[in-house]
């Protein structure tokens, strides 16, 4: 080991990760390993340790198995380099290498050379692809430096790029893409995007520039590993200061431009002949950028660029943005959803580019408003893009389609005052409900009052009791000790293997205390094979029919009875076992989710405070009776859903009669 190495530490999460086990596990190997490295740093909660003897350790007792953990292992020795471009330049090299470059990028002006540590971290990089493929050893290593700069490099990401492309080949109406740049291509998802759309082009060139020297090897070596068919080309430069290629004009352009740039070249470049439209003001970089992809574009040339959505109404770019209307090269404007890119809280915009014609027949500018593409996912109810349902509209808008959403403005209309070019402002309301889908809004409405009327039915037959003498309740703690409960927390997941998104048939749902408050939806899920595995070992803590699951986290307590899958438990979330024939758990439920039951039970130390599951109560009572409560329990759980499902349909049938309204096509009266 060198002396580098001596100072990797990693935290237990970090070696549960390569180890491919969950941190519990590790945990239980400090308790039961006298010889288990001692903490080198960090603190007692949050213990660090030398990674060399961490890896002895683990050799030495036959728990490294899984070659691809190898990178795992090799990751927090190059996190260990500590500067983001020493860090970037030794993964750019071994993705190189990979690739067996035979021409790679000259090595980045003013910057050091590789020292004999860091070349020997690129050795072992390409030594991984014995096990796994190279491809698969540069995107593990990109991803994790990429996730510890994240607040650092924006980055485009792939369903954005795949909608940029597609886009870019309908306006260019499946003409050869002969030349396809990116002037400020970053990392090169897009060029890597642009490789995979004209794939089955023969002669396609990419060409991909950025001032950043560490992106652009990243970029050269992505391309190198990815495109066997395309000719490649990144160089680092400031295109919009020096183009290397200035005299050569581009079939395609894709671009996510840098935003909000104040030392972008206003001053020297005050003269320059690409401001067909007007000098850029200081604070209008974007539209300088705009202006240099269109004064590069062939004759049949197209550009797709993503923009701040403040660039199409800001009144110093008002002068430019007329000009382009007027010259026909602005085509588009599609506004995305939220969360499409970076900064995820901003609905982006893209522009549609050709160059300018001299007898332009331009009469309007399509706008297509997709920010309402957006669906609820199974992880807790959270909202994301419906990339489908955006790349669907905006496809449908250019080909004049007409969806909801796109219309085509005038240029008489936008070339105002303000030359806001924003599609919410110009694109009509949607569509409101029909006939048809209004009578189907009742219908459901309908269906849940009658659904809430029989189950209300039933809880109104049950009448407070004042008797309330010789009810004595008990702890859960107290059951526990008597036997009749076996109570089971729940622990931290494997990192490694949990996975989110659509469940497939083999995956059982995980059930995380910080995702209860967020809505109903697809959920977290592990895989069959390791669900069992974690039983197996007791890492996991695994749900079966009829045991009570409790929450126990006061802002998000309930307590339920388990009657569907198995369901994996996440911290703070809580297995009771019953005793069948002592308590009912429908009874035992129906005790356990009152809230004064958790204000009676939290530590009210902190703001996010904690129930204390073996400090709730229930009542004591013989099981023919728990059974009977248990079983009003359930008709009070029908209610509730009847009264929730009311709700909704209420509140759909309320919106679609709020928009005929707002239209003028409600007949009133």
């Amino acid at each position: 080991m060198t002396q580098r190495d001596e100072r990797v530490l990693v935290t237990l999460a970090e070696i549960a990760r390569f180890a491919g086990v969950g941190r519990a596990a590790v945990s239980n190997w400090r308790r039961r390993f006298d010889d288990f490295p001692a903490p080198v740093g960090g603190s007692d909660a949050s213990p660090q340790f030398a990674l060399d003897t961490v890896e002895e350790w683990l050799l030495a007792r036959g728990k490294l198995r899984t070659p691809s953990r190898a990178l795992d292992r090799l990751w927090p020795h190059i996190e260990a380099l500590g500067d983001r471009d020493r860090m970037g330049l030794v993964i750019a090299e071994a993705g190189l290498r990979l690739a067996s470059a035979s021409v790679p990028p000259p090595w980045p002006t003013g910057m050091p050379e590789l020292s004999v540590d860091e070349l020997h971290l690129v050795d072992e990089a390409v030594r991984a692809r014995l096990v796994i493929g190279g491809g698969e050893v540069f995107a593990f290593l990109l991803e994790r430096w990429l996730s510890a700069h994240v607040r650092q490099i924006a980055t485009t990401s792939v369903p954005l790029a795949g909608l940029m492309t597609a886009l870019a080949d309908e306006v260019h109406e499946g003409g050869s893409a002969r030349y396809v740049v990116d002037p400020a291509c970053g990392t090169g998802t897009l060029l890597l995007a642009a490789a995979r759309k004209w794939s089955g082009q023969e002669a396609v060139r990419l060409a991909g520039f950025d001032s950043d020297a560490v992106l652009g090897r990243l970029a050269a070596a992505r391309l190198s590993l990815a495109t066997g068919f395309t000719e490649g080309d990144v160089a680092v430069a400031d295109t919009l200061r020096d183009d290397p290629h200035a005299g050569v004009r581009a079939n395609v352009v894709l671009c996510n431009l840098p935003a909000n740039e104040r030392h972008w070249g206003h001053d020297e470049l005050a003269t320059d002949r690409r401001w067909l439209f007007g000098q850029p003001p200081r604070t209008e970089s974007e539209l300088a950028w705009v202006q240099h992809i269109v004064s590069r574009l062939a004759e049949d040339g197209v550009a797709v660029v993503l923009l701040p959505p403040a660039v199409a109404s800001r009144r110093a770019g008002r002068r430019i943005r007329a000009g382009l209307l007027r010259a026909g090269s602005l085509q588009a404007v599609v506004a995305l959803p939220p969360g499409a890119a970076p900064p995820y809280g901003v609905g982006l915009h893209l522009w549609v580019l050709r160059p300018p014609r001299a007898y332009t027949d331009a009469t309007g500018v399509l706008l297509i408003d997709a920010a309402d593409c957006r669906h609820t996912t199974t992880e807790g109810g959270s909202q994301v893009v419906d990339w489908d349902a955006v790349q669907d509209r905006v496809i449908a808008g250019w080909r004049g389609e007409a969806p909801p959403g796109a219309v085509t403005v005038p240029l008489v209309d936008l070339l105002g005052e303000e030359t806001d070019l924003t599609p919410a402002r110009h694109v009509p309301p949607a569509a409101v409900a029909s006939a048809v889908e209004l009578g189907r809004s009742w219908d459901r409405f309908d269906s849940a009052l009658a659904a809430v009327r029989d189950a209300g039915r039933v809880v109104r037959s049950v009448t407070p009791a004042h008797e309330l003498q010789g009810r004595i309740a008990v702890t859960v703690g107290e059951l526990e000790a008597a036997r009749a409960i076996r109570l089971t927390p729940g622990g931290p997941l494997p990192e490694a293997a949990l996975r989110r998104g659509p469940r497939p048939d083999h995956g059982v749902p995980v059930c995380m205390a910080a995702r209860m408050g967020e809505g109903q939806g697809e959920q977290w899920w592990l895989a069959a094979d390791d669900v069992e595995r974690g039983e197996q070992e007791r890492e996991l803590t695994v749900t079966a029919f009829g045991d009570v699951v409790v929450v126990a986290t006061f802002a998000e307590f309930d307590a339920w009875v388990e009657t569907s899958a198995a369901t994996v438990l996440g911290p703070h979330v809580h297995r009771l076992r019953v005793d069948p024939e002592r308590l009912d758990p429908w009874f035992l439920a129906a005790c356990l989710r009152v809230r004064f039951n958790a204000r009676q039970a939290g530590t009210h130390a902190s703001v996010s405070s904690r129930v204390d599951v073996r400090r709730l109560r229930a009542l004591r009572l013989p099981i023919d009776e728990q059974r009977h409560y248990g079983a009003f329990h359930r008709r009070l759980l029908e209610f509730e859903q009847a009264s929730a499902d009311l709700a909704l349909a209420g509140g759909e049938l309320s919106g679609s009669l709020s928009e005929l309204l707002a239209v003028g096509q409600l007949a009133v009266g």
